[in-house]
């Protein structure tokens, strides 16, 4: 079964997991205020990905059944929101990220929901286990997530470079 974790340093990881959370959501806004390009959205996912090296280590390693559920369910229920509410504009002719109202509370629902399947997950399981389904959980939402901005960033910039060229 699922180790645990004493009361003190399990409310500490709480507490940095939501300052964590919280330092990604004022980085996405302040991403918005300056230009993006394909490098801005394409390095998290090949960033992220090295992260994969934690399964060399046995204590990570999970079934690969496992690995593909989390992954599906992150690129089904969490890259989902954030894909719909992704949407680039053309300013000056430089491409920026719009600013989505509902952004902010898109990303602290699925945090809330993400650390209470954490607690759930994690009294079944080892905290190296839980931690690899996480990962691949998360990698499931970024990667289709900054593929679908990929897509729509080059889709807007041929659309420029078309009615420039008119």
């Amino acid at each position: 079964m699922g180790s645990t974790i004493p009361l003190k340093f399990h409310w500490l990881i709480t507490i940095g997991t939501l300052i964590v959370a919280l330092s990604f959501i004022f980085i996405r806004l302040r991403a918005s205020k300056r230009p993006t390009d394909a490098k801005k959205i394409l390095i998290p996912p090949l960033g992220m990905s090295t992260g994969f090296l934690m399964f060399v280590y046995p204590p990570f390693h999970i079934p690969i059944s496992w690995a593909i559920i989390s992954f599906c369910l992150g690129a089904l229920f969490f890259a989902t929101p954030l894909i719909r509410t992704s949407h680039f504009e053309v300013v000056d002719g430089d491409v920026y990220l719009k600013r989505s109202k509902t952004f902010i509370w898109i990303l602290l629902a699925l945090f809330t929901v993400r650390m209470l399947a954490h607690e759930y997950v994690q009294s079944f399981i080892t905290i190296p286990q839980t931690a690899g389904i996480f990962f691949c959980l998360a990698f499931g939402m970024l990667l289709p997530w900054r593929i679908a901005m990929y897509l729509q960033y080059q889709r807007l910039l041929q659309q420029t470079s078309a009615s420039s060229d008119r």
